[in-house]
């Protein structure tokens, strides 16, 4: 049996938006990746609240924004993890969990240019493949040579959370900005007024 491929999309998702869920999408059915898994990152205790939700409405929100799509998941495994938590502590944690799955981790070419200052970024590397999607006015960056790592031409929207979360302050709409299902729950809820 060959092993499951999947790809994790981290984020703050605060809320999630249609370039999220693009990219996602994009990820899951033009690579070969089986699945993308969409890793929720949860509230820094070290760093102020500020703007971002409450750690499970933006799951929630996520999980809305999915509906059926069967290329791609939610994850709150970083939830559960001690904070801050590192990349590399998520990555053993899912490997340990899931030893059928070939993990790979999903980042824009802006990342990919300070990757060099994550924690164990060399055994990252060594370890898992780094699917990266291109980022106007970034370069590729030192990494990219690296056999591990993948690059895309990926759909882009300059659409940005703050943007939406901006809209939603404002009483200005959200539609189209985000998926039908995440623009009800965020008028029901009143999120970010």
């Amino acid at each position: 049996m060959s092993r499951r491929q999947v790809g994790l999309f981290f984020g703050s998702f605060n809320p999630v938006h249609i370039g999220h869920m693009i990219l996602a999408n994009f990820m899951a059915t033009r690579t070969e990746l089986d699945e993308v898994w969409m890793v929720v990152s949860p509230q820094n205790p070290l760093k102020q609240r500020g703007s971002l939700a409450r750690d499970h409405d933006r799951l929630h929100l996520v999980e809305l924004a999915i509906g059926d799509n069967p290329n791609l998941r939610v994850s709150r495994v970083e939830f559960d993890l001690p904070k801050p938590s590192y990349t590399v502590d998520t990555l053993a944690v899912l490997r340990e969990k899931h030893p059928n799955y070939d993990f790979a981790l999903i980042m824009g070419s802006d990342n990919l240019v300070s990757f060099a200052k994550w924690k164990n970024h060399d055994i990252i590397l060594r370890d898992f493949r780094i699917l990266v999607y291109r980022r106007p006015g970034y370069a590729d960056g030192p990494f990219a040579e690296h056999p591990s790592v993948l690059i895309y031409d990926a759909p882009l929207m300059q659409l940005s959370a703050t943007y939406v979360r901006d809209c939603l302050k404002n009483g200005t709409s959200v539609r189209y900005l985000v998926p039908a299902a995440v623009e009800e729950e965020l008028l029901k809820s009143g999120m970010y007024r």
